[in-house]
């Protein structure tokens, strides 16, 4: 597939800020300390397909899902 993977030591969020930008999207739904095994999975589902639906700037302003979509169709 061609994709590229990098390590981050931990507690050092600088060295991957796109990682950091995804957790604080996903703080928006769950504050710190949130027990995610409280949450329904129709909750849970419903806030990654809004996520998922953002355009995002690093993707040219198009969704993750649209992108993974595309990416899918040419396999």
């Amino acid at each position: 597939m061609g994709i590229d993977f990098y390590f981050a030591d931990p507690y050092s969020g600088w060295q991957r800020g796109s990682n950091e930008n995804s957790n604080g999207l996903l703080r928006e739904y769950y504050p710190k300390k949130t027990d995610l095994a409280d949450i329904e999975i129709e909750e849970l589902i419903k806030n990654l397909m809004e996520l998922n639906n953002r355009p995002i700037k690093c993707l040219n302003y198009q969704t993750p899902f649209d992108v993974f979509m595309h990416e899918i169709s040419l396999l």
